[in-house]
């Protein structure tokens, strides 16, 4: 029997990134994969879909070329080719980690994993042991039972990203990250999309002037948005799907080629063992404490098997932290409230902390600026003049309780406030630190400047 200090099980954005930690703090390490290295995140989630994203981006431009000055006479898609590029873009990420694996030394074991008491793991009837076994199994498209999908008519994530022939109309169930993202792809090809959300708001963990841009940006563009409302029943017997919605009205039949349930996730805890070792789950997670370890000893769980944020810079955060643990260095616990989300459509959404509604109710009194793209340069310039950055501050000592983005980029805009809350920064410190200009960064500062009365650009 094969022993190793750490095994992994799962080679996801927490896996593969806790197996090269590991191995760089000098452990004998190897990691479990029963299919692409890399996991959901690299083949399936993250990123693929941003290069689906990206082509709907580049359609779009072409469309509206003359908003720019240019003229471009004949333009069209090859949607086949869309769906080509996204797979061999993810095949070229799993190339890459298969790299970093082997660079590092580790033992990449192919199949499927079940842990054994014992510190010990079975990989398709061969034995490993290990001192320190790290679950990571990430999670899947959650099935409602009256949404029951079947690949063709009615499908998750996977099936949306690798469709044979573009759809002339989708409905989409659900508007968190992955029905948006899906809604405005979609979309932006030509899919007739009618958005199905059971909240009162689109993307509903949002502050709720950004889902109300959002929104309002959704249906600019062409979308069909049904807040309030939800999907009872499916009809596959025809052609098309009879999607059966309950709205305040009452109930409204939909046809669609295509029903994407896109209503959340579920953890990938089935048949790898737990109940063997006893290693306590609840509510379809595994229990674990500030390092990750479950109450079972040598055995530990990080990413979306665990209570917290489903998101792949999460996971790899909780597997480095159980690791540099387990190697005896001076660690510091995970803030989960500073753990900024992302989310990819058009207009893109980024937020970290408190929502304005979450800050009142804990009992601070507030300072909230807002500065609207409309008013950036940059945003002008770029044509990009939909969004804003709001910001939110305690009066009391100037701590910078949240920060919430729409529009152009933002995703690569919200490190500068996750880093400003890490380090505890106030608002006073952010006005005065002075911007690059034009940039849409600026709207940060010109927030705050706003929160503080002292706004230039307003």
């Amino acid at each position: 029997m094969s022993k190793y200090d750490v095994i992994v099980l799962g080679s996801g954005p927490g896996g593969y990134v806790t197996a090269i930690r590991a191995s760089q703090l000098g452990l004998k390490t190897a990691v479990i994969e029963k299919e692409s290295l890399g996991g959901v995140c690299l083949n399936w989630g993250c990123i693929p879909t941003k290069a689906l994203l990206k082509s709907a981006q580049v359609f779009d431009y072409l469309k509206h070329a003359e908003d720019y000055g240019l003229s471009v006479k004949e333009y069209d898609k090859d949607f086949t080719k869309v769906v080509a590029r996204s797979r061999s873009v993810a095949d070229g990420m799993s190339k890459g980690v298969q790299f970093l694996l082997k660079k590092n030394k580790i033992d990449v074991l192919k199949g499927f994993g079940k842990l054994k008491p014992g510190k010990k793991i079975d990989v398709d009837g061969k034995q490993y042991s290990a001192d320190h076994i790290i679950i990571a199994t990430g999670s899947r498209s959650r099935v409602l039972p009256n949404l029951p999908q079947d690949g063709k008519k009615v499908i998750g994530y996977r099936e949306a990203m690798t469709l044979e022939k573009q759809p002339k109309s989708m409905i989409i169930v659900g508007s968190g990250a992955i029905g948006v993202e899906f809604a405005h792809f979609y979309n932006a090809m030509g899919t007739q999309v009618t958005l199905v959300e059971f909240q009162p708001n689109l993307v509903p963990v949002e502050d709720i002037d950004v889902s109300k841009q959002f929104e309002r940006s959704f249906k600019k563009a062409g979308i069909k948005v049904m807040t309030n409302s939800s999907v009872e029943s499916v009809d596959t017997s025809g052609k098309t799907v009879k999607a059966t919605v309950k709205t305040k009205k009452g109930e409204e039949i939909i046809e669609a080629d295509i029903v994407l349930s896109a209503v959340g996730i579920i953890s990938n805890l089935e048949g790898i063992g737990l109940e063997d070792v006893g290693i306590v789950a609840d509510k379809g997670k595994v229990m674990v404490n500030d390092w990750y370890q479950t109450n079972i000893p040598g055995y530990y769980a990080i990413g979306d098997v665990t209570p917290g944020p489903a998101l792949a810079h999460v996971a790899s955060a909780e597997g480095i932290t159980c690791v540099e643990k387990i190697a005896g260095m001076q660690v510091e616990a995970i803030d989960y409230g500073n753990i900024p989300g992302c989310t990819y459509a058009t207009p893109e959404i980024a937020s970290v902390g408190m929502t304005e509604k979450q800050a009142k109710e804990a009992g601070y009194e507030l300072k909230v600026g807002k500065f609207p793209f409309s008013a950036s340069g940059k945003a002008s310039a770029a044509g990009t003049k939909d969004g804003f950055v709001k910001v939110i501050f305690d009066a009391k000592y100037g701590e910078w309780l949240g920060c919430h983005m729409i529009g152009a980029g933002v995703t690569d805009m919200i490190a500068e406030a996750v880093l400003g809350r890490k380090l505890e920064t106030t608002g006073h410190e952010v006005l005065k630190t002075i911007h690059p200009h034009p940039t849409m960064s600026e709207a940060v500062m010109e927030a705050v400047a706003d929160a503080y009365g002292e706004v230039i650009h307003l």
